[in-house]
């Protein structure tokens, strides 16, 4: 750009600050209101999203992966020499990865072998060492691995075992959770959420709870255990999460995953959202649970953005198979 458009009056320079660490730019995720996708609801009725892929590592896991990284530091667990064991479909993996990297640690993932090409070559590219499991067996397959690894050489690695860990949902109670207070302004009516290791729900949704109890809490899961939902589970015919209560939802809706499918798809070519597929179905079930309301503020999460999903044929297979 030249001197002289910098200095004319159509220019406005945004003034934005360096954060001093790679860890300092996770959270604070802007909250965007859905406008076309919403233009049957009433108009009193207001759906957010926070857009985590804004995180350094692409996706939410950022962070409950870096609050576990701190933690186990902390804790005396993860000491310089060790490696940094767990399973993942995908997202939580990067964070590891990428946060790791960062901190000097290797990083061993096992994850299902159908997880998308893109999210392969991404760890990959930063340096994580994978073990791939059964598709069929889904993530509980992954899980299971993982704990046999550790089982055979626990002085190596340290097992940073996201279902269970605590760190994983004190994440979201100490950032995601206040986010959404100050970034409605005190506005929030109900809160929805994808489980998956349901740290975000259970971290953030407490938090919401006992900030203002008339909040109203949503999970939303895949409709049944075969599903195409990659990232949630489907919590009763899985290992459940430790810390997983399903009495802090208000309501469980179940997603199928041709809606998912859709409106993924929707959310790109009517909003230029370009989300992951957990993130169709959480709109669609915001969407959903909007139409039941005369007025209301939905806050849910995008867990990450769509580029890791672009070899799947659902983009341009109109018949959602």
């Amino acid at each position: 750009m030249t001197q002289s458009n910098v200095n004319s009056p159509e220019y406005h320079p945004v003034h934005i600050p360096a954060t001093k660490s790679l860890e300092a730019s996770v959270g604070n995720t802007p909250l965007v209101r859905l406008r076309h996708v919403t233009h049957e609801l009433p108009k009193s009725v207001h759906i957010y999203a926070k857009t985590e892929w804004t995180n350094p590592g692409g996706s939410v896991k950022d962070r409950a992966a870096l609050f576990i990284i701190r933690d186990a530091e902390k804790s005396g667990n993860l000491t310089p020499g060790m490696t940094l064991l767990d399973s993942t479909s995908g997202n939580m993996g990067i964070s590891y990865a990428t946060f790791a990297a960062a901190r000097g640690y290797q990083v061993t993932l096992c994850l299902p072998d159908n997880v998308s090409p893109e999210r392969k070559k991404t760890l990959q590219a930063l340096g994580a060492e994978l073990i791939f499991t059964d598709a069929m067996e889904g993530s509980d397959g992954a899980i299971v691995r993982a704990r046999e690894i550790v089982a055979q050489n626990p002085e190596r690695y340290y097992y940073a075992d996201q279902y269970n860990n605590p760190s994983s949902w004190h994440g979201h109670y100490h950032t995601t959770g206040p986010e959404i207070i100050n970034q409605t302004q005190n506005r929030v009516t109900h809160f929805l959420c994808g489980l998956g290791t349901s740290g975000t729900m259970m971290g953030a949704g407490s938090y919401l709870k006992e900030y203002d109890e008339t909040i109203q809490i949503i999970a939303i899961q895949p409709e049944g255990p075969f599903h195409g939902i990659e990232g949630l589970k489907h919590m009763d015919s899985s290992i459940k999460p430790g810390f997983y209560n399903e009495n802090l939802p208000d309501t469980h809706l179940p997603v199928r995953t041709e809606d998912a499918l859709d409106m993924t798809r929707r959310l790109a070519r009517e909003e230029g959202l370009l989300v992951g597929i957990s993130s169709g179905a959480a709109a669609f079930a915001a969407i959903e649970s909007a139409k039941l309301l005369k007025e209301g503020v939905i806050v849910t999460i995008f867990c990450d953005n769509g580029y890791k999903y672009l070899s799947d044929r659902f983009w341009t297979d109109g018949n959602n198979q």
